[in-house]
């Protein structure tokens, strides 16, 4: 769900967007090859910064996403 950040808290621009969830989950990918888990993790990440660069804010901190996403992985 992406909702228009009405409220622009400190550190926003007034165009950013606030994405809500779902999040994707990864727990799926937790039986393949290390080097496999890696990769997603990897990818994970850059399709995160890939929507924070076109302006979407993640109302998930980054620091929730890393540990949610290596939980998930198995990392």
């Amino acid at each position: 769900m992406i909702k228009t950040n009405l409220n622009h808290p400190a550190g926003l621009r007034p165009s950013a967007r606030v994405v809500a969830g779902p999040w994707p989950n990864y727990t799926n990918c937790r039986n393949l090859p290390e080097r496999d888990r890696w990769e997603i993790y990897s990818l994970a990440k850059a399709g995160r910064m890939a929507l924070e660069d076109r302006g979407i804010v993640m109302d998930e901190a980054y620091d929730q996403f890393i540990k949610r996403v290596c939980t998930e992985l198995d990392l």
